[in-house]
């Protein structure tokens, strides 16, 4: 247990309003690093004034202005901090930059003060930790086992309670591994959606900054400070980042087979991963199998031909001068690329193009996949025996996530029979990034446990409705297109966000329509009397995306004005009277969800 302030940032916010001064928090801050003993941590700190002169700096507690005033965080040492060396774990590659990376800049700009820089696998190449000239960091929550990596002291100086938040990168699951085995959030985001200017690339259409954090009402606050568009990084991207709102009520979630599920003899991190599945469920969510031999072979090709190639070239003419500087374990894998051709490069962009077209429909079949974060716990023993394919395992379920262009989230779901934590990571296509934040969000409050190896409990859970935007239709959807319903993909297709669930004014009926495929209800008005509140859902669309949805429906189907049970009105599904023909009148189920389920009951 952790004495003293928790590092959460509504927890640090609330303490500075009481009163407690920056200079408290830098000061419990070198407390918690001492305490901690641990020199594999951190490879840089900053000098105890200078934080002090930059708190100082902010001004008065401005929370509004400055939506991270005042919160301490950690920087890998491959993204550039002003003031401070960056080595990537490799002493003779060291420089001192001349400007912060973009993200550590906006962080910055927001309130946020940075710690120190941390320790990583050399060259963000490895999931394990361990391949760094320096101490290795301790696992946050057992010395014995690996701390993940690459973003290992990133993910154990959170863990710890050092720090409130962390940068890491994420090339094959460095901001995910670290994360799950140290009981944090590491949110991968889309990529693009963070600045990767300042940053050391390992393959640089890839790469993304990642952030590790306590809860994820946290790692989502820091997620929408830092993402913005940058002109000078030619692979940045917008990804959506308002306030997260309540989750979609029934998702449909993918989840690999059984028969595809790789846990290599781990029977307590199967067991566990069960569990997880068994809380989405009781979340009232649809989880469905999907094959997921295609996922593992797209994983295969991160560590063959044209991606093994890119590594090296981030970094060849330091290579080729100084390979001795290099890690033994680095040294092979960046030694390997310089025997691969052009052709090698070409025909690893043709394997991986034929294989998206495999998995597509599979993604576009469910809202979100499932999968564990790792496959099972390896101790340093296992990896100084086994340090390639110990490493190739941890990344099971990491390692296909850029290569097909989605975010994801590792999040926290229990405590194994020994004591070890459960995690699993949630991903979805690029720009899902709030949809996945809300329901890891939702697992780890389901799970009870304390953060990190802190032994606080969670904060008081922020989860406020989303906020309805002037700039976005307000659509009124009633059957096929509820979340979880087969039509909803046309919804997500189009961009649209879930909003709330509500109930119409007690003037409508609603009937299952004759004759469509998929089923389908008809919404009607009637007089007053003579009908029933309908359950139904609120989501938003551009005015662009509205016009192209209402253009494809079909008849006898179309849009009009509903009331809302709260004398709101909205645009939304209604059934023309021709349309009754040959339906049946389900009122009295109070909505399509609840008369489906009476059929599945049947």
């Amino acid at each position: 247990m952790i004495d003293g302030q928790v590092f959460d940032i509504s927890s640090l916010h609330a303490a500075f309003a009481r009163g407690w001064t920056p200079i408290d928090m830098i000061d419990t801050v070198f407390a918690r690093i001492a305490a901690a003993d641990d020199p594999g941590i951190f490879l840089h700190l900053a000098d105890r004034a200078s934080l002090i002169a930059e708190a100082k700096a902010l001004g008065p507690f401005d929370p509004a202005s400055r939506p991270l005033w005042g919160i301490p965080f950690a920087v890998k040492d491959n993204i550039d901090v002003t003031g401070m060396p960056t080595t990537a774990a490799c002493p003779d590659y060291s420089y001192l930059p001349q400007a912060d990376a973009t993200v550590v800049r906006l962080l910055r700009q927001a309130g946020a003060l940075v710690i120190g820089k941390t320790n990583l696998d050399q060259f963000a190449t490895g999931l394990v930790g361990v391949r760094t000239p320096y101490p290795v960091p301790r696992n946050a929550i057992d010395p014995a086992l690996v701390p993940g990596g690459s973003s290992s002291g990133s993910a154990v100086a959170t863990a710890r309670g050092i720090v409130c938040f962390a940068l890491g990168t994420d090339t094959a699951g460095s901001g995910r591994i670290p994360a799950g085995l140290n009981n944090i959030v590491g949110l991968k985001p889309s990529l693009g959606a963070l600045s990767t200017t300042g940053v050391i690339p390992a393959c640089r259409t890839l790469d993304c900054v990642s952030v590790f954090a306590l809860t994820v009402d946290d790692a989502w606050s820091v997620f929408s400070v830092a993402a913005k568009a940058d002109p000078s990084d030619a692979y940045s991207r917008v990804v959506e980042t308002s306030a997260l709102g309540a989750t979609p009520p029934a998702l449909v979630i993918g989840v690999p087979s059984i028969a595809d599920l790789q846990f290599f003899g781990d029977r307590q991190m199967e067991a566990a991963y069960a569990r997880a599945l068994e809380t989405l469920a009781s979340l009232g969510h649809r989880l469905v199998e999907l094959p997921f031999s295609d996922f593992y072979a797209v994983a295969n090709l991160l560590y063959e031909g044209a991606w093994v190639a890119e590594r090296y070239a981030a970094v060849d003419a330091f290579f080729n001068e100084k390979e001795a500087s290099f890690h033994p374990v680095t040294r092979k894998i960046y030694g390997g690329a310089k025997a691969l051709s052009a052709a090698d490069a070409f025909n690893g962009l043709y394997a991986l193009q034929a294989l998206k077209r495999q998995v597509e429909p599979l993604i576009a079949s469910v809202d979100i996949l499932c999968v564990p974060t790792a496959p099972t716990h390896y101790t340093r023993a296992d990896l100084e025996a086994e340090p390639i394919r110990e490493n190739s395992r941890l990344g099971t379920y990491t390692n296909f996530v850029n290569l097909l262009d989605m975010c994801g989230i590792a999040v926290p779901t229990g405590t194994r029979a020994d004591g070890l934590p459960a995690s699993v990571t949630l991903l979805a296509p690029f720009g899902s990034d709030a949809l996945t934040a809300q329901l890891a969000r939702d697992l780890h409050h389901a799970s009870g446990l304390s953060l990190g190896a802190t032994g606080w409990a969670q904060p008081v859970q922020r989860c406020a409705p989303q906020t309805e935007r002037s700039d976005l239709i307000d659509l009124v959807v009633v059957g096929a297109h509820l979340s979880g319903m087969p039509l909803n993909g046309q919804l997500r297709t189009l961009g649209a966000r879930f909003v709330r669930t509500a109930r119409t004014a007690a003037c409508y009926r609603l009937f299952a329509l004759a004759g469509q495929i998929p089923a389908k209800p008809g919404l009607i008005r009637v007089d007053d009397g003579e009908g029933a509140e309908i359950a139904v859902e609120v989501w938003q669309l551009t005015p662009a995306a509205f016009g192209r949805f209402v253009a494809a429906i079909p008849a006898p189907l179309g849009i009009g004005t509903i009331t809302l049970g709260d004398d709101s009105v909205a645009k939304g599904f209604l059934v023309e009277a021709v349309g009754l023909d040959g339906a049946s009148d389900i009122t009295g189920h109070g909505g399509w969800r609840a008369y489906v389920k009476s059929l599945e009951a049947m």
